[in-house]
């Protein structure tokens, strides 16, 4: 043992670092009951590579990366592959320059030719990364959103890497934007707990849910206080025709109704979808085409108007957000937790978001999105973009019971966290239960194991 070995005033000047990472494939049978169900992805199961840090002074942080089933064991490995780049690593190096910590997740030239910045590696860091930011959250005793919306803007700035964002965003004008924010922080704080964010539900709009279902949570989801709702379209045009007709009978001409089609159109096939769509108001239609297609985006954008043009939860990267904002191809800018590098990289594409004036809705959908992004959006308020004006948090209402500190929403409103971290700590009983292949859960019955 170390004590053993070194007296105790040398065992007091030993770092913590940290001393371990662990991956778990943690997997939800959605598919069962078509929760998460749309026109690309028909039976999901919601899934996580849940990632566990751990420091020699016997401190944790967690973190995860969303899946929808096959292939989280692929993303586990991804964690795992990262895990040589900072295990040893002195903690306090680690959390004083956590710019530098996502890029030494990021940049390693091997595992970098795997993406670059994208896909399973990218993801990979962000769930260690965002263990990290919630180790020191921990630490601090704060909500990872408090956390950052009191750090000095200079702090905030050094956390951002500039290199391919420059001809969009400098590093004055982010420096510019956050000080120009700075003043109003407590009193958008003091706001924030008061009355919560808005939050709109995407539960009622299920592709696999019944007319039946689809009503029922509809009207619930407007008696529980959401002003939005969504509902995915995109697999069959009369049926998108009928479950719109219904909705809009349902919850009403005041409450606005969102459309997601989840990428199964191309350019010229989603204007022509969207035209008998417009009888029924969608507020905006969300990754209409490919992801990775801009200039397609910018197109739709011009001939949906006045629908709005919404995307993000599969944008690689902030040079990606650059790009859509530059070409004017987005009306909402919809940033995900763990797709692109986590909280480091989350707070490049917010404040590129607050210099090109458009609003940030973020993609919440999945196991733990709803716990984590809530931090993002809030630190927006306080001390970014300093509003909430067209701004909703998506909210999913599934699979919160396997979280320590699950979301609070009440009268469509997400309530602001109160407790350090950021939220992604899954109770110990649910990973081992559906821990892949081996927990109880995958060997029940009614579960088929792809």
């Amino acid at each position: 043992m170390l004590s053993d070995s070194l007296s105790s005033e040398e065992v007091a000047t030993v770092p913590e670092v940290i001393s371990a990472i662990e991956a778990v494939d943690v997997r939800f049978p959605t598919s069962l009951s078509l929760d998460g169900s749309d026109a690309m992805n028909p039976e999901p199961d919601y899934s996580a590579a849940y990632v566990t840090i751990r420091t020699s002074a016997g401190q944790e942080g967690y973190g995860l990366a969303f899946t929808v089933g096959r292939g989280n064991d692929v993303q586990v490995a991804a964690v795992r592959a990262l895990v040589p780049l900072i295990a040893g690593m002195p903690v306090d190096d680690a959390l004083a320059d956590l710019g530098g910590f996502s890029r030494r997740l990021t940049g390693d030239s091997q595992l970098r030719w795997l993406g670059p910045d994208k896909g399973a590696i990218h993801m990979a860091a962000a769930a260690i990364v965002n263990a990290v930011w919630d180790l020191r959250a921990r630490r601090e005793g704060k909500p990872v959103w408090r956390l950052l919306a009191e750090l000095p803007p200079a702090e905030l700035v050094d956390l951002i890497d500039f290199r391919y964002l420059q001809e969009a965003l400098t590093r004055d004008e982010a420096l510019d934007i956050l000080r120009r924010a700075e003043p109003g922080r407590a009193a958008r704080q003091a706001e924030l707990l008061a009355s919560g964010y808005p939050a709109y539900a995407t539960t009622p709009g299920w592709l696999g849910y019944s007319p039946e279902k689809l009503a029922a949570l509809a009207a619930e989801a407007v008696e529980d206080g959401f002003t939005q709702i969504k509902l995915k379209v995109g697999a069959d045009l009369d049926e998108d025709v009928r479950r719109l007709r219904l909705a809009r009978e349902v919850v009403g001409p005041d409450v606005r109704i969102a459309i997601d089609a989840n990428q199964a159109w191309g350019v010229g096939q989603a204007i022509a979808w969207l035209r008998p769509l417009a009888e029924f108001d969608p507020y905006w239609i969300e990754e209409p085409t490919s992801p990775d297609d801009v200039l397609g985006h910018a197109a739709i954008r011009r001939a949906v108007a006045p629908i709005k043009v919404a995307t993000g939860e599969h944008t690689h990267n902030a040079v990606m957000f650059k790009q859509l904002l530059q070409a004017e191809a987005i009306d909402i800018l919809q940033l995900d937790a763990s797709r692109v590098a986590g909280v480091t990289e989350n707070i490049a594409i917010l404040v590129l978001a607050a210099k090109f004036g458009v609003p940030v809705c973020p993609h919440a959908g999945g196991v733990g999105l709803c716990e984590m992004v809530q931090h993002l959006a809030m630190f927006d308020f306080v001390a970014v973009s300093g509003t909430r004006q067209d701004r909703v948090i998506e909210y999913v209402d599934h699979l919160h019971e396997h979280f320590v500190d699950p979301v609070r929403v009440e009268r469509g409103r997400y309530l602001a966290p109160d407790r350090p971290g950021l939220g992604a700590r899954l109770h110990a009983e649910s990973v081992a239960r559906y821990r892949f292949p081996d927990g109880p859960a995958w060997h029940e019955e009614t579960v088929v194991v792809a």
